[in-house]
C-alpha cells in the first residue's frame, strides 16, 4: 500500500481521512433552500446532447409531480435558459438570488441570467468559475426541490472537481453515444466518480438510432450500439437510449422544452426514482 501524501484529489483510497476531508469541502445550502436530491449530469466529451438530456430530465421528473431545478454548471457554454425560454436577469434581493422559474414551474440559475446581454462570452478564470458554482449552491434561494439536475460541462477537469466536491451528490448519470469512443467516454466519467466516492446511477445513450416515419424502421445512424456490452463491463444500469429526434431538438432551440414528448427519457427517470426514493 502506498504511504499517505494527505492529497485526497488524487487519492482513491477510501479511508477515515478522506471521508472526513470530503465532509470539509461541501458548501452549506441557503437558509432558504432544501434540497433533497443533486443528480450530476456528465459526459465525457462535448457534443453528445447532455443539455437535452437534462432538460429532457427534468420535464420527465416535473410531470411525475416533483419539484425540480437545474442548475447549469456549464459556465462557459450555458444553455439551458434558452432551451426554457428564459431571458430575463436574476437579481438579488435581502434573501439571496431567487432562481428563473420556468412556466411549469421548473426553477434555474445559470451564468446566461447574470450576464447582461445573454450572447456575452463568459471570460473567466477557474477561480472565478468555482466561485460562482458555489454561489449557485448557497446563495441562490431555491425552496423545497425533491431533484436538482446539474447540467455539467464536458470532460473531468476543474469545474467537474469542484462540483463533486462541494455540493452533497446524490448520483451520476453519464451521457454517452454509440460510437467507438463510447467505452472511453464512460470509463473516465467511470473512474471519476469511483475515486470521488459518488455512485453511478446508470447510462443515457444518445442518438442510439434514428426511427423511420415511413416505415417505422430504425436506422442505426452511428452503427450498432456497444452500450449493453458497456454497460455489463462496468456493472452500471442502461437507464435509457433516445432516438435521433428533430421535434424535440426544434423545441429546446425555440425554448419550448417543456411541451417536449418524454417517453424516451421516461425510463430514465423512472429509474432515477427508484435508485433515490
Amino acid at each position: 500500500m502506498a504511504e499517505c501524501n494527505h492529497d485526497c484529489s488524487s487519492c482513491s483510497a477510501d479511508c477515515g481521512s478522506r471521508k472526513q476531508s470530503k465532509e470539509e469541502f461541501l458548501i452549506e445550502q441557503n437558509q432558504f433552500s432544501n434540497i433533497k436530491n443533486v443528480i450530476a449530469v456528465v459526459s465525457g466529451k462535448g457534443g453528445v446532447g447532455k443539455s437535452m438530456v437534462t432538460s429532457l430530465l427534468a420535464v420527465a421528473l416535473h410531470n411525475m409531480g416533483k419539484s425540480v431545478a437545474v442548475l447549469d454548471a456549464d459556465v462557459t457554454g450555458p444553455s439551458i435558459p434558452k432551451a426554457f425560454g428564459i431571458h430575463d436577469r436574476a437579481m438579488q434581493n435581502e434573501m439571496g438570488i431567487p432562481p428563473a422559474e420556468t412556466k411549469t414551474g421548473i426553477k434555474l440559475m445559470s451564468t446566461n441570467l447574470l450576464l447582461e446581454h445573454e450572447d456575452d462570452p463568459v471570460v473567466w478564470r477557474a477561480p472565478v468559475i468555482n466561485g460562482v458554482l458555489g454561489q449557485f449552491w448557497s446563495d441562490v434561494v431555491w425552496g423545497d426541490i425533491d431533484y436538482m439536475l446539474v447540467d455539467m460541462p464536458p470532460g473531468t477537469a476543474d469545474v467537474p472537481l469542484t462540483v463533486f466536491q462541494t455540493l452533497p451528490i446524490t448520483g451520476i448519470v453519464v451521457v454517452t453515444t454509440p460510437q467507438d469512443l463510447v467505452t472511453m467516454i464512460v470509463k473516465k466519467a467511470y473512474k471519476m466518480a469511483k475515486m470521488m466516492d459518488i455512485p453511478i446511477l446508470g447510462i443515457v445513450e444518445n442518438m442510439s438510432y434514428f426511427e423511420c416515419d415511413e416505415c417505422g424502421k430504425k436506422h442505426y445512424l452511428y452503427g450498432e450500439s456497444k452500450l449493453a456490452e458497456v454497460a455489463k463491463d462496468f456493472g452500471v444500469d442502461i437507464l435509457a437510449q433516445l432516438p435521433v429526434q428533430t421535434v424535440n431538438a426544434k423545441m429546446v432551440d425555440k425554448g419550448t422544452v417543456e411541451l417536449a414528448n418524454t417517453d424516451d427519457i421516461q425510463p430514465a427517470a423512472d429509474k432515477i426514482l427508484e435508485k433515490t426514493e
